[in-house]
């Protein structure tokens, strides 16, 4: 694993714990955006526990890689769902710009652990 890739790592899983934290705790920007999404607060929760999750796994991943990918590859999917969503409910390019963000952090961690392990 390099430097880079561990950073980036690093930066990620404090977003998606950030992110998750919120979810969990139904915080009323979290329940606005889960209503607005067309989801109930009780997904929404399950959505934030699976961010976590994939959290603990890119910090996992900083020593045993495979974990850290399978993790990325997690937030990635779930990221590209997020996209799905924002882009079925007619949300404008300011809603969605986050998830394609981290989608394309998340790419690049990949892209930066998988080129680190030949």
């Amino acid at each position: 694993m390099t430097t880079t890739s561990a950073i980036l790592a690093g930066l990620l899983a404090l977003v998606f714990l950030a992110l998750g934290t919120a979810k969990i705790l139904a915080l009323a920007p979290m329940r606005e955006r889960a209503a607005e999404a067309g989801f109930s607060t009780a997904s929404y929760r399950r959505i934030g526990v699976l961010e976590i999750a994939g959290a603990a796994g890119l910090l996992t991943g900083l020593i045993e890689p495979l974990i850290g990918g399978l993790a990325g590859a997690g937030l990635l999917l779930m990221l590209g769902g997020a996209l799905v969503v924002h882009l079925r409910n007619g949300d404008g390019t300011r809603k969605f710009t986050p998830a394609v963000i981290c989608g394309v952090l998340v790419a690049a961690y990949l892209m930066l652990l998988f080129g680190a392990t030949r």
